[in-house]
């Protein structure tokens, strides 16, 4: 004879542990119905902070590029490029703004800048569009900007001078 513990008794029949298929199915449904509602919120969340970075990279490029003409006075820098690191900091390498700033894309967005003509031995005007890389990924508004300052924005294409400003 088996003697058992007080307390315990034996049970006749099956012994049921951890969760039946059904309630696994449902379980999954109800996940899949919270990713289904996530994924694109977190997508438009990003391609927001993708846009935001790239006005701020616009914003410090307009900066640099006036403290370049004032620091060198050859009015603007030739290329991004001129605006970017060096030791010790020269016209060709004026360390203003940071590498990745100076490669020309940053966070979903290529920046191209273009200087104007050089009259008088100073370039007095240049331009620079801020395009996502992937449209309608990395982000959904294209900006411009040039020597005004002003940040300009269009969506589904390229901005230009007659873009509407950002507000």
């Amino acid at each position: 004879m088996v003697v058992q513990p007080w307390g315990s008794e034996m049970k006749c029949g099956k012994k049921q542990s951890g969760f039946s298929l059904i309630e696994l199915l449902i379980v999954v449904g109800i996940i899949l119905i919270i990713v289904a509602i996530a994924i694109p919120n977190l997508l438009r969340s990003r391609i927001a902070a993708n846009e935001a970075s790239a006005v701020g990279s616009l914003r410090t490029l307009n900066s640099a590029s006036v403290n370049y003409s004032s620091t060198w006075g050859t009015g603007f820098p030739l290329a991004l490029s001129n605006l970017g690191p060096g030791k010790p900091a020269t016209a060709a390498t004026a360390d203003l703004i940071d590498s990745v700033l100076a490669a020309g894309t940053k966070t979903g967005y290529k920046l191209t800048y273009v200087s104007g003509a050089p009259k008088g031995g100073k370039i007095g005007t240049y331009t620079i569009n801020a395009n996502p890389v992937t449209p309608n990924v990395t982000g959904t508004r294209y900006f411009f900007t040039d020597q005004s300052g002003v940040i300009r924005f269009n969506v589904g294409g390229a901005a230009t001078l007659a873009s509407k400003p950002i507000g």
